[in-house]
């Protein structure tokens, strides 16, 4: 994952509000009172508030997952920065243009260029086969058709469909008719990718394939993602941040290590409940500065899970060592951090 100093995506005070007239009731005071007068005006002037003052940054080759229960607004926030719904108030910049000022003939070149869209639904075109469906956003852009044909031959390589070209949607499982709904995202090699719970559809083990595939895809490609999801083990694994949603508002952003390690409030520590975190953090999320006692200890990458990095600790071993990709060693893991690390930093367990 690159970061630089700009964003390639910003969204700044983003709301989505319903009602009978969204865009007079943000008008006139809207601006000068605060965040709780804002939505109790809006209550009172019977409007639901579905995006309240919605702020983040995305990098480009991020990984930004926007993660909450049924109704927290996640979808919303979606449909809105990418102006498929239209939001009531706020600014979303994409390489530093205002997609609020695009023109409807802007905006459909921006999404026939610069985007890519994966629904839940897979949205596959019934009587064509898998190479025209993949093909299909090409001829929108009206690339002649040998040229769609060998992009799109290329993608479904990409997603592991080859020998699929000629099957019909009907012919292929869930998890397939998803990879055919992926790359043909991918087909107009978007820079900005949005997928609305993608495999939410999908059985367990086939959902579980799909995240390795798709880890897998994003190490190849590096796009800028918005990944919105309900599942908070999917978020944890997929994503480079974490963005937790609650009834249309942020409730913290941060990396998985941070929401792990220091959720901000006990809605967010429900979800962590379940976690495995053993599974999920890694050496370099809860090392020390290296600890240096003149002897020689076992090392472990940065990005090795817990689970693997305990093993190293027995009877002799007080300290392990974390590495990067060349061997430097970056800080050092003790039994009683780790143990800190995976009780939520609860005092009274570490002990």
């Amino acid at each position: 994952m690159t970061t630089q100093a700009e964003p390639k995506l910003s969204v700044r005070n983003l709301w989505k509000i319903y009602g009978t007239n969204p865009k007079r009731l943000v008008s006139g005071d809207f601006q000068t009172m605060t965040h709780a007068e804002r939505l109790e005006h809006a209550r009172e002037n019977r409007h639901f508030v579905a995006a309240a003052d919605i702020n983040f940054d995305i990098y480009e080759g991020q990984i930004f997952v926007i993660m909450g229960l049924s109704g927290s607004g996640k979808s919303t926030v979606l449909r809105a920065i990418s102006r498929l719904d239209e939001p009531t108030a706020g600014q979303v910049f994409f390489d530093g243009t205002d997609l609020m000022a695009a023109s409807p003939k802007e905006l459909t070149e921006l999404r026939r260029r610069k985007m890519g869209m994966v629904f839940q639904s897979f949205g596959l075109l019934p009587h064509l086969d898998v190479l025209d469906n993949v093909a299909f956003p090409l001829r929108a852009q009206g690339q002649p058709r040998d040229k769609r044909l060998a992009r799109a031959r290329e993608m479904i390589e990409l997603v592991g469909l080859d020998g699929k070209e000629h099957s019909y949607p009907h012919q292929l499982s869930g998890g397939q008719q998803q990879r055919v709904g992926i790359a043909r995202s991918l087909a107009v090699e978007p820079e900005l990718w949005f997928l609305d719970e993608p495999f939410s559809a999908l059985d367990p083990l086939i959902r579980s394939q799909m995240q390795d595939e798709f880890l897998r895809l994003q190490k190849q490609l590096h796009k800028t993602i918005v990944f919105v999801t309900h599942d908070f083990l999917e978020a944890l694994k997929l994503a480079d941040k974490i963005c937790i949603m609650k009834d249309g508002e942020i409730v913290q952003i941060g990396t998985p290590a941070d929401i792990v390690l220091r959720p901000a409030n006990d809605y967010v520590m429900e979800f962590i409940g379940d976690v495995p975190l053993a599974h999920v953090l890694r050496a370099g999320d809860v090392m020390s500065p290296p600890w240096t006692d003149g002897e020689t200890h076992p090392t472990v990458p940065r990005d090795a899970i817990l689970e693997e990095a305990i093993k190293l600790f027995d009877d002799s071993t007080e300290t392990v060592d974390v590495t990067d990709e060349h061997g430097k060693i970056l800080g050092s893991l003790h039994p009683l951090e780790v143990i800190r690390s995976l009780y939520h930093d609860d005092p009274e367990h570490a002990h």
